[in-house]
Parts: structure tokens; sequence; C-alpha cells
């Protein structure tokens, strides 16, 4: 089984650029998003894409299995999850010997910018950045899934 242990937090200022070194333009769809599973297909940079099966998440881990697809399904599959499809930039900036993943969200979530660590267990330490604000890692409203079927969430920040 494969697991992933993750924090997330609000970005507060665009110092993190200068120490990103690449990105990649990410589209996600989610077929089918409950409490117990997430089933995710995600193209990058639409060249490559993957199915993503998540489980229920308890503290901040949850079960995560991942498969490669042809690019010509996953279009397929990113069309038939509309309307519930995200797209952001990933920018991978390391950070305190981690490296940190900051999404930077276009279309209707556009003005949101996230953070991402990903860990070893949830006891690990976590020295954070200047740039990053509120911990928003146990609330839902940052989950991409639930961010996919939000509409009304970028009209909220404005």
């Amino acid at each position: 089984m494969g697991v992933e242990i993750e924090r997330k937090f609000l970005v507060v200022s665009d110092d993190w650029r200068a120490a990103a070194i690449g990105s990649t333009l990410l589209r996600q769809g989610y077929l089918s998003s409950n409490a117990k599973a997430t089933v995710r297909v995600r193209s990058r940079d639409d060249a490559e894409a993957v199915l993503t099966l998540k489980g229920q998440v308890e503290g901040l881990t949850r079960a995560e299995y991942e498969y490669d697809i042809p690019i010509e399904d996953a279009r397929e599959l990113l069309a038939m999850a509309e309307p519930h499809v995200i797209d952001k930039r990933r920018y991978l900036v390391p950070f305190g010997g981690l490296m940190w993943e900051i999404d930077v969200f276009a279309g209707r979530h556009k003005g949101l910018v996230l953070a991402e660590v990903e860990l070893d267990s949830e006891s690990q330490g976590v020295a954070l950045p200047d740039w990053v604000g509120e911990e928003v890692s146990r609330d839902d409203r940052y989950n991409n899934a639930s961010l996919s079927r939000d509409v009304s969430f970028a009209l909220e920040r404005d």
C-alpha cells in the first residue's frame, strides 16, 4: 500500500520564487470523490498522466495508489470529469532539507497559492519558510477534490 503524509499551508508572499527549481503544468479531474475514497486523473504538461486513488484521511495520512496511463486516455477522462477539473502550475522549492510543492492555481481558483510538503511520518519536524502562513492541512476547503467541486470558492476570496 502506498501512503501519503503531507502538510499544506497558504502562501503569503512570492519569496519562494527565487528558490524554485522547476515547474509543471497540472490539470487534474475528479471522477469520484467521497468520504471514503477519491479517484483522480492528472496530466503533467499535457505529455504524461496518472490515475490516482486516495483513501480516507486519518490525521495527515491516507492510502494512495498511482498508475501511469496514456495521455490520450487522460484527456478523455479529464473531459469526463468536467466541471470537476482544476488547473495549476506546480513549482518545486527545496527548503529545510525537504522538497516543497507550491501550487499556483488558475481558472476559477486564480489567486490561490498553496504550499505542500510530504513527510515520512506525522511526527516529522518541519522548518517553516517565511513565505508560508496559516496551515490548512485539516481544512477540507483546501483539499483539491473539494476545490474541484466548489465553484464559489474564488468568489469568497475576492
